[in-house]
């Protein structure tokens, strides 16, 4: 440390006398900070050692199951609108009466609407799972979601809002995805190459899957576990958001949504014709298409625009 260091640190402290062989005694200070840094050092050593165990572990165990990953990602990602696809076909009748009669439609245009919303939740669907045109697919279903807001009156409702966020993030880890084996996207923006495009879309699809845990956090009735739950859980998510030790975090959250999704929305221990059936097979299969985004994020990594990255070049 120089002397101007020594300074900064204790600038009221007097200059040491000269002592035999033109020395200066020691400062101190610097010693009392080095303690200091040093329990600091061996506190994050551990907490670095500790998430690296786990890193391992997670990676010995899942290795048998792995190359299984993104196919059972990408299912699960596009199930809510598989199981919504369904849904409309088995409520035809309801759903018309829904929208002529409270949202307003013409007759003939809401048949057209729920048609087009069938056929293309069915086939973008499957372009995903096959991996056939996921960028056509992807914003197939985006398109699909904005039309369902729109149509059922639901784009302002904060849970549908927050779940779709959520859902959207999946679709966009999707599209990631497909641009690793992509030569050309998007000829309309040749400014950015296609590893550009991948950061961007796994940055922004890190930070909307973590929607869906915030409006857990802003819901329901409070008590001593859910806030245990919301603060480890909100912490998970940061952790996925900045891209720090993000396949940790998106495993972890991965297991809690997934508990949490079988205890809380188990639709199938409702009676079939109790209104609330619906509603929670509606937030089962949205959940699902969370930790399909979520075991995407596993699979593929946080991409460059994270803390993980930014380590492994300093």
């Amino acid at each position: 440390m120089s002397a101007q260091q020594r300074i900064h640190l204790n600038p009221n402290a007097p200059r040491a006398p000269m002592m035999g062989g033109g020395g200066y005694t020691p400062d101190p200070t610097p010693s009392y900070r080095s303690t200091a840094q040093g329990t600091q050092d061996g506190f994050l050593g551990q907490v670095q050692q500790y998430s690296s165990k786990a890193e391992d572990f997670i990676e010995a165990y899942t290795q048998p199951i792995r190359p299984y990953v993104p196919a059972l990602a990408r299912f699960l990602i596009v199930v809510t609108f598989l199981e919504d696809a369904l849904r409309i076909l088995t409520q035809w009748g309801d759903q018309l009466w829904y929208l002529q009669k409270h949202r307003k439609f013409p007759w003939g245009l809401s048949h057209i609407f729920l048609f087009v919303n069938v056929v293309t939740m069915l086939a973008c669907s499957s372009g995903v799972i096959l991996k056939k045109f996921p960028e056509y697919a992807v914003f197939g279903l985006l398109g699909v979601v904005v039309a369902q807001g729109l149509g059922y009156g639901l784009l302002f409702d904060l849970s549908f809002f927050l779940r779709n966020l959520s859902v959207i993030g999946g679709l966009l880890m999707v599209l990631s995805d497909s641009l690793q084996n992509k030569k050309k996207l998007f000829a309309g923006l040749p400014s950015l190459s296609e590893t550009d495009r991948r950061k961007y879309f796994q940055l922004a699809g890190r930070i909307l899957l973590i929607f869906l845990f915030i409006g857990f956090i802003f819901q329901g009735n409070w008590s001593f576990a859910r806030v245990i739950v919301s603060i480890v859980g909100l912490g998970a998510c940061i952790m996925v958001a900045v891209g720090f030790k993000a396949k940790w975090s998106a495993s972890f959250l991965v297991t809690l949504l997934s508990v949490f999704n079988v205890f809380i929305n188990n639709w199938w221990s409702v009676h079939s014709a109790h209104p609330q059936r619906d509603f929670l097979k509606y937030d089962f299969f949205q959940t699902l298409s969370i930790v399909g985004g979520l075991l995407l994020l596993v699979n593929i990594g946080p991409g460059g625009i994270s803390v993980d990255e930014k380590k492994k070049v300093y």
